[in-house]
This record gives structure tokens, sequence and C-alpha cells, in this order.
């Protein structure tokens, strides 16, 4: 009881009642000449009142054929023809599969709703005297410093300034293990601190916050219906007013054509109005998506929308950005080869230089090598070409810093190198070949189970497409085991490919996991984008369709998993629904179909489709 809605307890008291009234009319005997009818009419009206009462009012604003309309007309013409008990049954019956559709309803809800328990309702906000006041997280600035204390909520997206904890990231990601922080780590809103007290300056507003986000995604998903929602809507809209029909015609032609009759043909056409009742549908197929999507959310994976969870239920072709996607990201040079009449030092300072303005994860690993911050008064005329690399005239002289094509294009010739796997960064000054840097990146420590997992679950395809060098792209793809890669793409030749893919993969879906801002056009174009989302770009995270909170390429096995989970159970309960209606309509319709088989075809069928339904939102086996 306590886990009902008040309107959810007041109908169980409505049917508790109904249901007493309705045992004492059956089993009480009463006073000779008093008819029983009148205590089955009160139980009727204390159980039904509500839907009488919709289906008038949905009669007067055009809206002839539902549920309610059913409903009403079958129990009124049980009634009609004194199967008073039947009547009142089937509408008991039909508000108690309505009372377990709204609980379950709820259920699901409740646990999609738990996410908004993520977005705090204060932040501590550090004065110019060290002191805190607290403030609504929408009113706190960029730049601010706030205090988030052992137990509280980080409110906003920020870096940390001081002190050192252990944030909880379940709420968000699904994982159990919480993340240690220190000063110079970003942190993400809707973590709980567990241990010290972490001052952090706010990189985002409330409003663009990493909260704001998840909410706003989960909100909206609901909008987006799958086809098969879509189908049942249509198929409502025409079945119901075609079995009104057919039920008049049932009642009224045999009659007609025969003769005699009337009142048998007419409880055949009670039975199959009752029967006809299409909730089963109209509740669990929306109910299954709806906690499909309920269920991926606890597993750090943010659908969009059932249409998405229906599209990747079909995946079969699944393709991957390489540098933050199956790689961490995180660069590190590891070896640097000059060329005669250049130092290794200067070879360093100067690429590091040329990348001062750059915020490139390859720049940044090259700063961090030089070992000091280089001084930008000595750079100018920095210019970055996407795909290439950076030109920047450093202490007086033109310098270049990229890839095999920044030299081609700029007419320098360059070393035939095969160094071990890693991203080369070559270097030319004043049009003059000074060497090349190697620069590393590590794989993700699920990046090959990913990959495995993927082919255990059905998938046909994986694709690797990167704009790094042929021979870090060979080793990551022997590594993780992808099946095909491409390498040296520009994000325009990374749509290209993708084209490609879909024009070789014509009935299953393909999707996308990519990361990077310029994965966005390759998100798009794909069937199902799937964004790496807790370091990923906000680019990619519009662009994409599902949203994995804690960038592991593991849990794209898991969300391909959930959503054919979701579609099977859809296509469980529409077979079964429609299998079992059209067999008792039949029998119905011969006369070999009682009002009591007519109840379990619809409430019961109903009460099972929910039910199967709600194995939706379990994901333990994928977590």
């Amino acid at each position: 009881m306590s886990k009902l809605s008040r309107k959810e307890r007041k109908m169980l008291r409505r049917i508790l009642i109904a249901a007493a009234i309705l045992i004492a009319a059956s089993v009480l005997p009463l006073p000779d000449g008093l008819p029983v009818w009148p205590l089955y009419l009160i139980a009727y009206f204390i159980i039904g009142w509500d839907v009488l009462y919709d289906a008038l009012r949905n009669i007067r604003n055009g809206q002839l054929f539902d549920e309610n309309f059913l409903m009403a007309i079958a129990t009124v013409g049980a009634f009609a023809t004194a199967e008073y008990a039947e009547a009142v049954f089937v509408m008991l019956f039909y508000q108690t599969g309505e009372l377990f559709q709204s609980y379950a309803v709820g259920k699901s809800r409740r646990s999609i709703a738990a996410l908004m328990d993520i977005r705090p309702d204060t932040a501590n906000v550090e004065l110019l005297d060290g002191s805190t006041e607290e403030a609504d997280p929408e009113d706190v600035a960029v730049g601010q410093t706030i205090v988030v204390k052992p137990g509280e909520r980080v409110p906003l997206d920020g870096t940390v300034l001081s002190g050192a904890s252990s944030l909880d990231t379940a709420a968000l990601t699904g994982e159990a293990a919480p993340r240690d922080v220190v000063p110079g780590d970003a942190v993400i809103s809707g973590c709980v601190n567990l241990s010290g007290v972490l001052r952090v300056r706010v990189d985002r507003p409330s409003h663009e916050s990493t909260v704001a986000k998840i909410l706003d995604l989960v909100e909206n998903a609901s909008e987006k219906k799958a086809v098969s929602e879509q189908f049942i809507t249509r198929f409502a809209r025409y079945y119901t007013p075609c079995v009104v029909f057919a039920a008049l015609a049932l009642a009224v032609v045999p009659p007609l054509l025969f003769g005699g009759g009337w009142g048998d043909w007419f409880h055949r056409a009670l039975i199959f109005l009752v029967v006809s009742c299409p909730c089963a549908l109209v509740i669990s197929v929306p109910l299954s998506f709806f906690g499909g999507i309920g269920g991926a959310s606890r597993c750090g994976i943010l659908v969009k929308g059932s249409n998405y969870l229906e599209t990747l239920a079909r995946a079969e072709t699944v393709v991957f950005d390489k540098t933050g996607t199956l790689t961490r990201g995180a660069f590190t040079v590891t070896e640097v080869r000059p060329q005669p009449g250049f130092e290794q030092d200067a070879l360093l300072e100067t690429a590091a230089l040329a990348e001062v303005w750059s915020d490139h994860p390859i720049s940044l690993s090259l700063r961090a090598a030089c070992g000091k911050t280089p001084d930008a008064g000595r750079v100018a005329h920095v210019e970055e070409i996407a795909g290439h690399g950076v030109t920047a005239v450093v202490d007086g002289r033109a310098v270049a810093v990229g890839n095999r094509r920044l030299m081609e294009r700029l007419g320098v010739a360059v070393e035939e190198t095969s160094p071990a796997a890693g991203t080369v960064v070559h270097v030319a000054v004043e049009t003059t070949y000074a060497g090349f840097i190697l620069i590393s990146d590590l794989l993700k420590e699920d990046a090959a189970s990913a990959i495995a997992a993927l082919k255990n679950c059905g998938v046909k395809r994986t694709v690797l497409l990167t704009g790094d060098s042929e021979a870090a792209a060979q080793a990551v793809a022997a590594e993780v085991g992808v099946d095909e890669f491409h390498a040296g793409l520009l994000p325009a030749d990374k749509v290209e490919q993708m084209e490609r893919i879909l024009a070789d993969n014509r009935r299953g879906a393909v999707a996308f996991v990519g990361d990077g801002i310029n994965d966005a056009p390759v998100l798009s174009r794909a069937d199902i984008g799937i964004a790496m989302g807790a370091l990923g770009s906000d680019a990619a995270i519009e662009a994409a369709d599902i949203v994995l909170m804690d960038d592991k390429p593991s849990r794209i096995a898991a969300a391909i998993g959930i959503s054919r989970k979701t579609v099977r159970i859809v296509r469980q309960n529409i077979a079964f629904a429609l299998g079992v209606k059209f067999a008792v309509l039949l029998l119905g319709a011969l006369g070999h179909a009682s009002m009591w088989l007519a109840v379990f075809a619809d409430v019961g069928v109903a009460f099972i489709a929910i039910l199967n339904a709600m194995r939706c939102l379990q994901t333990k086996e994928f977590q």
C-alpha cells in the first residue's frame, strides 16, 4: 500500500468494496420478494462510475471509440440481458487491470525519476572572506568557487582547486567503484563526494551542466516513439471502430438472416466487445520501451528515444573512432628523433611552442613533455589546419608541426619511418625537415573485451576509422580485434567511409561510436550514433542518439543487449495479445466463449503483457 499513489489507494478501496458487495449478492440469501439486482447495481456504480463518465465525456468530445466506450457498452449490455454478476465482474476485473497498469507505469517512472535526485538544490559558494553561503546552482556564475563537503552532491561541473576525495559516480555511470580526484581534475555534477572537502572552480553554468543534460535527455526520451509504438497507435485508431461495427453486425445480421435468437447473438456481441479491447497492446508496448530506457539509464546508458532503442536492436555493424573511444586519449611522448643539425630538446620545444594555443590532446602532450610552460610571446601567426596540423612563426622562423599530409602540402620531404605504434608528429623549420616526435596513446582496459562482447552478441562487422597513421591504426586494430580499419582520415573522409559502410549494410543498422567534435558529422550520419558522454565533447553528445556516461566501450554490448531484450519483449506481447484475442473473438462469434473467457482475453492478457513488459527494467545481466 505504501508504494501506491493516493489515486491508486482510492481505486484499491473501490475494488475491495465492490468485490465484497458482489460476493454478498452472489452468496448471501435475500428475503423473499427482494430483488438482488440493486446490490449488483450498487457494486457496478462503485467500481465503474468513472468508466461510464469518461465514455460519455469522450462521446461528447467526438472521441467515440476507445476502451471506456467498449467497457461501458459491454457491461451495460450485460445488465440489460440480466447478466448482473458478469457485468460487475467484467468492470471489476477491468479496473483491477487499470490499477495494475498504473502501478507498473509508476514503478517504471520512479526508476527513471530516481535520476532526478542527482540534481542538488543548493551550492556552497565561497565568498571573498573565505566563508560560504548557500545559493541556487542556477545563480552560480562560471569562474566562482564552490565548496563540496563529504556526503554532498557536486552541484555544477568544474575543476578541483584544492582537496582530495573519492566520488561516487554510480547515479551517472552505473559504475560502483568510486573515482579519486585531486587538484586539477575535472568533476561533473551529480556525483557524490564521499570523503574530503573539495574546492571546485565552476566551469559551466547550471543549464549546461552534466546533470541538466542527463535530465533533459531522460525527460524528452518518451517523445521519440519507436516504429512499434507508432504501429500500435495507428492500429488502435482503426481497430477499435472496426470491432465495434463487427460486434453490431454480429448482434443484428445473423438473427435477420436466420431468424430468432436475438438474445443469444446480442450476448455473443457483448463478449466480442469485451475481448476486443486493445488495452493489452496500448499499455504494454510503450511500457516495454519506457522500461528499457529506464533500465539502460541505471547502467549509465542514456537513450534519447525508444526509436533509437529499436534501431540499436538491429545493429549488425559497429564503427569506432580510435582516440578517446578505444584508446584513453591521454597521449605521451615516447620518442623524439631529430634530423642531423637539430637537437632533441630543441625539436621538442619548437613543436611545443608551435602548439601553444591548441587544446588538442597531442598538443597538450607535447607541452607536457617539454617540461616547462612555453612562452607564448615567442610565437606569432599561428594557423591550425584541420586534419593536418599547425603552422606558426617561432622565434622569427616559420615552423610546421603535423602529419605527413601537412609536410606534403608544404613541399617538405619527409624521412621514411616505421616506428612502433603511435602517432608520428613531423616538424619542419623554414621548409627544412627537422625530425619527428612519436606520441603513443594507451588502449582502454576494456577495449578488446568490448569488441569480443559485440561479436558474441551477434554483431557481424566491426570497423575502425581514424585520422591517425596507418601504423598506429594497424596496431590498435590488431590488439583489440576489429575486422577492418581505415587510417589517415579527415573528418570529411570519415563521413565518406560511413556512406560506403551504410551502402554495404542494407539490412541491419550501422552504429558509430565516437567522442570528439570531429565525430559529430559521422554520429549524425550513422543509423545510430553513440557518444562517449563523460569525457566526450558537447557536440558529440548533442549529435548522438545514445550517450555512454562512463566512456567504457564495453557498455556498447550492454546497450545492444538491453535494446534487443526490449524489442523481443515488445514482439512477444504483440504476438501473445493478438493471438489470444483473435482466437477468443472467433470462439465468441461461434458461441463457444463465455463472458469469463472474454474477461481473461482482455484483462488477463493485459496482466500478463504488463508483467512481461516490466522485465525490461531488469538489467542486472548487462551490468
